[in-house]
């Protein structure tokens, strides 16, 4: 199964975001478990940091992007982000 890469986009002191990273971190908790589970890296981006993040984004923090293309923003539910990294098509 093809690697996976997860980006958060949000920015410091936001709680909706600490809270999506908990989620990401549940899931990726329960994938280990997984076998044959893809290997997940995740990176968290500030919209502070960048400016076409910070245009782009800063109605929507937190967001989260598989693979570059946007998964959700403001909240995530830990089994339809399951369902996503577990059931992508390796094309």
């Amino acid at each position: 199964m093809p690697d996976v890469r997860l980006t958060l986009i949000g920015k410091p002191e936001c709680h909706l975001c600490d809270v999506v990273d908990g989620v990401v971190a549940q899931v990726l908790d329960e994938l280990g478990e997984v076998q044959d589970a893809p290997n997940v890296t995740v990176e968290h981006l500030s919209i502070l940091d960048d400016e076409s993040l910070y245009e782009q984004y800063w109605e929507q923090i937190p967001v989260l992007l598989i693979d570059g293309v946007k998964h959700a923003q403001w909240r995530v539910r830990p089994e339809r982000l399951r369902a996503a990294i577990l059931d992508r098509d390796p094309r």
